[in-house]
């Protein structure tokens, strides 16, 4: 349920607009539960609550025993733009900076740990937040300074980058020893063969950011809660356009290329 409000909240968020509105449609299979209806719309309630909006429509349909995988909800938001907040890939200049504001792949690896029933005794649990307040903050104190935003969802940090290179049209260079990831989250991909670069994650920020003020905009980024272990990760070069490149823990260099495979887990 929350995960369909912030998932709204935060794609209105990234494109530098405050979130006002939301709509919501629940398709649910024949014979669910109550329960768990009753469970889903109680998260909704209290992530509508959370973001402070307002849920303005809706729909409901029943379709028949495994025609929905249980259920689907389908949300939608408006919202209105910070006055003089312009974001657009194609105000990336090489040498801006890339910030991102914590953890990645905690929330992949935890939706994929509780679906797989794997027993792993470890600490992952989901990211999902309401970015909104961070965002606001970010935007507030330098909105000359930000040049455009993304949350690295479906596809992780390398899929959303490679898309971010191809819109603006320059390189992109990271630095894998500053990517922060939990030590349980690493593991748990490494057992698994994941590349925690392309798991899914729901309470992010990517942030490109002019040079001299990235840390300025980092400082502000870690008092908030939402991005206590902010980093720079990385940053645009005019080299090899078009392209995202991570530099290793070991020196060397090699592509990140785009998600060529099913995202496992498909959340959304």
């Amino acid at each position: 349920g929350k995960l369909s409000v912030f998932g709204t909240v935060n794609d209105l968020a990234v494109s530098g607009a405050r979130p006002f509105y939301i709509a919501c449609a629940i398709i649910m299979e024949e014979g669910l539960e109550y329960s768990i209806l009753e469970k889903v719309i109680g998260s909704i309630k209290e992530a509508i609550r959370e973001c402070g909006i307002e849920l303005v429509t809706g729909d409901t349909k029943v379709v028949e025993r495994g025609g929905a995988d249980s259920i689907f909800i389908n949300t939608s938001g408006i919202g209105e733009i910070l006055d003089g907040c312009a974001l657009s890939p194609k105000k990336i200049q090489p040498q801006d900076r890339i910030i991102i504001n914590g953890n990645i792949a905690d929330h992949g690896m935890s939706i994929f740990s509780a679906r797989e029933n794997l027993g792993f005794h470890s600490e992952i649990k989901s990211d999902c937040a309401n970015l909104w307040d961070l965002i606001q903050t970010i935007l507030l104190n330098f909105r000359g300074s930000i040049r455009f935003m993304r949350d690295p969802t479906r596809g992780g940090l390398a899929t959303t980058l490679n898309e971010l290179s191809q819109l603006c049209g320059l390189g992109i260079l990271l630095d894998e020893k500053e990517i922060p990831i939990a030590e349980d989250t690493k593991a748990l991909c490494e057992i698994l063969g994941f590349d925690p670069l392309y798991i899914a994650n729901e309470g992010k920020v990517v942030l490109i950011v002019d040079k001299e003020a990235s840390e300025k905009v980092l400082d502000i980024m870690k008092k908030h809660p939402l991005g206590k272990n902010s980093r720079i990760i990385g940053e645009i070069i005019s080299e090899q356009k078009s392209r995202v490149y991570l530099k290793s823990l070991t020196g060397g260099t090699r592509i990140l290329d785009m998600l060529t495979y099913e995202q496992m887990p498909r959340i959304c």
